[in-house]
C-alpha cells in the first residue's frame, strides 16, 4: 500500500487480519527508512504498530477519542491519519512535530510530550461526553512506565469512583525510557506471566449460577468464593479493586487477540482497562534487543546496522561532564547519593550506578516524589544529588518550594537540558527554570560557562551547605577545554570578567556567552568597548559588580536562553529599581512570551531574534543614544 495516499485512517475498518499485517509490515518499513534520515522515537513506535491499527480498526477516529499518554507513540498514528508525506521534515523547524498536536490534525485530540497525562485529562472528555449525552468512546493510551507517576494513580482512582465508560489500554512493554523500575513493575511482570484469565473467570461464575439455589445463605458464600477465587487467579485483581473490568495480558502483536479484546471492551459498561504486551522496538533488530532504552529515541542512523551517525563531537557531553564529576567526588565522600527520575542514561547516571550501587535510586516516572526523597535524606546529613531536566523539574515544583527551600535543606539539583533543546519542541524545551526558581527564598542558581567551570560548579554545590544549590546546563556537548586537575569551589555570587570594556556591559552566562563574546568583537572593530562578564550566578546576583557598572553609568545588555518574564535580566532591571538606579539604562535579550516549537536550536534563535546580530544592534544604540546625550 503507498503510504503517502493515506488520507485518513477509515480504509483500515474495511481491512481483514492478513491486510492490516501487510500494513503493519510496510508501516515499519516506513518508520525504520524515514527514521534513519531525521531520528527520533523509533523504539516506541515500532512497539505500536499493531496496536495502533488495531484501535484504528475498531475505534473511529475522531469521533472516538485516542489519547496517547507522553505521545512519543504516536507516530503510526500520525502515518494513519494522512501525515505520512511529511516525515521528511519529522520534529525539524516548521515541521511534523514528534508528539500529538492539535493543530495538525483533528485526530490529534490532546496534546503530550510528558507522561502520566492522558488518564486525567480522559476523565474530563468523558465527563463532558457523558454532561452532553454523546456516545463516543474515548481511549487513553498508557505505558507500563507512565502509570508510575501519581497523576495516573490519582485518575484511575477517579475513574474508579465515577465508572464513567472508559477503556485504558496499558500498553506493557517493560520500559519507558529506561527500563522500568518499582512494585508497580513487579506486579505487571507478575501479571504478565499469569497468562489470560477472562475465560476462567467466565467459567467460575458459570460454574457458580449452576449452584442450585436453596437460600440466601448459599447465594452469599458462593460470591464469597467466587471472589476468593478470584484473587487467587485473577492478575488483574489490582485494577478491578479500582473499580476498572481488566481485560488481558493481551499479545500486542497478534491482531485477532488484539480485536476480540478491543470489541469485548467496547461491549463493557464502566472504565476497562485492556493490558497489551508488546515489544519496544519489534521489527528492527538493534532496537528490539536495546536493553537500556538506547533506542529509545535517537538522531540518525544507518539502516543496515544501526549504527548511530554522529558529529563526530570530540568534547564529552554535559550530563556526563556533571555525573562523572559527581562520581569522582562521591568516591571520598559518603554523603552523596544519586536520584533520578527514570532518566540514568540520559542523565548518564549508570557510571555512578555500577560504581555505588547502593547510593543511586532510580524511583521511576516521579518526579515529586524524586525531589521530597531528595529531600528527606538532607534532612540525615546526606547530600543528594537530583539529577533532572528542566522540562521535567516543572512537575516538581511544590516539593522544590514546600520540602527543599523552605527547611532550607541541602539538596544539589542538576538541571539537565536548560535553555533550548530543538528537535522536541515546545514540551521540552528548558527555558522556565530561572523564572519559578530565581523567586524561591534560600535558592542558589547557576550557570556554567564550559565544561571545566562546571566541574568546579559542581564541587561548589557538594561543598555548599546553607541550603539548596541548583545548576542549570544545555544539552549537547561541552566546548572541548581543558579541564584543571584539581576541583575547586567559586565563591557563591561571584562573577567573572571575560573581557574588559568601557563603553558599555553585556552580562550573560552559559550558552549565550560565545554570541557576547562575538557582539563585542564585532563591535571592537566599529570603535565601541564592551565589557562581558560571564554572570555565572543568578541568583544571588554578583551586587558588587552590577553596583561598579551603575556607577560608572556603564549600559547594560542582558542575554539569556532563557524566558524574560521573571528571567535574570528581570533580576538586573529589580535591582536597580531598588537601589534607586531609576537612570540605569538596561536592556535584555532572551525568549520572549510564548511557547517555542522544533527544530534546530540555531533556527529557533534566529527566529525569536536572539542573535549576535541583535546584540550588537542593541549595544550599539545605547553608546549611540549616550554619545548624543553627552553633545
Amino acid at each position: 500500500m503507498d503510504l503517502l495516499s493515506i488520507k485518513d485512517p477509515s480504509f483500515v475498518k474495511k481491512m481483514n487480519v492478513h491486510e492490516m499485517e501487510q500494513l503493519s509490515a510496510e508501516i515499519r518499513k516506513f518508520l525504520i527508512q524515514k527514521l534513519s534520515v531525521t531520528g527520533g522515537h523509533i523504539g516506541p513506535n515500532l512497539g505500536v504498530v499493531e496496536l495502533t491499527v488495531a484501535l484504528h480498526h475498531c475505534f473511529t477516529s475522531p469521533k472516538d477519542k485516542f489519547l496517547f499518554d507522553v505521545g512519543h507513540q504516536s507516530y503510526v498514528h500520525k502515518i494513519l491519519t494522512g501525515r505520512a508525506g511529511q516525515f521528511d521534515t519529522l520534529r525539524q523547524y516548521k515541521g511534523l512535530c514528534g508528539f500529538p498536536k492539535m493543530n495538525e490534525s483533528e485526530h490529534d485530540v490532546w496534546e503530550t510530550g510528558h507522561s502520566s497525562t492522558s488518564l486525567s485529562a480522559a476523565t474530563g472528555m468523558a465527563i463532558a461526553r457523558d454532561l452532553k449525552k454523546s456516545n463516543d468512546h474515548i481511549v487513553p493510551i498508557i505505558g507500563d512506565g507512565a502509570l508510575t507517576g501519581g497523576m495516573a494513580l490519582e485518575a484511575l482512582n477517579h475513574i474508579g469512583h465515577e465508572k464513567t465508560n472508559m477503556i485504558v489500554i496499558l500498553n506493557d512493554n517493560e520500559m519507558s525510557i529506561a527500563p522500568n523500575v518499582g512494585a508497580m513493575h513487579n506486579m505487571l511482570g507478575r501479571m504478565r506471566t499469569g497468562g489470560k484469565y477472562n475465560k476462567l473467570k467466565d467459567e467460575l461464575e458459570g460454574l457458580l449460577k449452576r449452584i442450585p439455589a436453596v437460600g440466601g445463605k448459599v447465594a452469599s458464600t458462593a460470591e464469597r468464593l467466587k471472589d476468593s477465587l478470584k484473587y487467587m487467579v485473577v492478575p488483574g485483581m489490582f485494577f478491578e479493586e479500582f473499580g476498572f473490568t481488566y481485560l488481558g495480558p493481551i499479545d500486542g502483536h497478534n491482531f485477532d487477540d488484539l480485536i476480540k479484546s478491543l470489541e469485548q471492551a467496547k461491549r463493557t459498561e464502566g472504565p476497562v482497562l485492556v493490558h497489551v504486551i508488546t515489544k519496544k522496538g519489534k521489527g528492527y533488530k538493534p532496537a528490539e534487543t536495546d536493553t537500556v532504552g538506547s533506542w529509545h529515541g535517537t538522531g540518525p542512523y544507518k539502516m543496515d546496522t544501526g549504527d548511530m551517525i554522529k558529529a563526530g563531537d570530540k568534547a564529552p557531553a554535559w550530563s556526563a561532564v556533571v555525573s562523572e564529576t559527581v562520581r569522582e567526588i562521591a568516591r571520598t565522600d559518603e554523603r552523596i547519593v544519586a536520584i533520578t527520575p527514570a532518566m540514568p542514561v540520559g542523565s548518564k547516571l549508570l557510571g555512578f550506578a555500577s560504581e555505588f550501587p547502593d547510593r543511586m535510586f532510580d524511583v521511576g516516572i516521579a518526579e515529586q516524589h524524586a525531589a521530597t526523597v531528595a529531600a528527606g535524606l538532607a534532612t540525615q546529613g546526606m547530600k543528594p544529588f537530583l539529577a533532572i531536566y528542566s522540562t521535567f523539574l516543572q512537575r516538581a515544583y511544590d516539593q522544590v518550594v514546600h520540602d527543599i527551600c523552605r527547611p532550607n535543606l541541602n539538596v544539589f539539583i542538576g538541571i539537565d537540558r536548560s535553555g533550548l533543546v530543538g528537535a522536541d519542541g515546545e514540551t521540552h524545551q528548558g527555558v522556565f527554570d530561572i523564572a519559578f526558581l530565581r523567586n524561591l527564598p534560600n535558592m542558589v542558581l547557576m550557570m556554567p560557562k564550559d565544561e571545566n567551570e562546571g566541574r568546579h560548579m559542581v564541587n561548589t554545590a557538594i561543598q555548599y551547605d546553607k541550603g539548596p544549590i541548583a545548576m542549570r546546563f544545555p544539552r549537547g556537548n561541552g566546548l572541548g577545554v581543558e579541564i584543571d586537575p584539581e576541583l575547586a569551589t567559586i565563591p557563591i555570587g561571584s562573577w567573572e570578567v571575560l573581557r574588559d570594556g568601557s563603553d558599555a556591559a553585556i552580562l550573560t552566562f552559559g550558552t549565550t556567552i560565545p554570541m557576547a563574546l562575538e557582539a563585542a568583537e564585532e563591535l571592537e572593530a566599529r570603535g565601541v568597548s564592551v565589557k562581558v562578564v560571564n554572570a555565572r550566578f543568578i541568583k544571588p546576583l554578583d551586587y558588587g559588580m552590577l553596583d561598579q557598572l551603575f556607577e560608572q553609568q556603564m549600559p547594560v545588555l542582558t542575554i539569556e536562553e532563557a524566558v524574560l518574564e521573571g528571567g535574570f535580566g528581570s533580576a538586573v532591571l529589580e535591582y536597580a529599581h531598588d537601589t534607586g538606579r531609576h537612570g540605569a539604562v538596561i536592556d535584555r535579550m532572551g525568549i520572549p512570551d510564548q511557547f517555542i516549537e522544533h527544530g534546530s536550536v540555531t533556527k529557533l534563535l534566529e527566529d525569536i531574534n536572539l542573535t549576535t546580530e541583535e546584540a550588537v544592534r542593541k549595544v550599539a544604540a545605547f553608546v549611540r543614544e549616550k554619545q548624543e546625550e553627552r553633545a
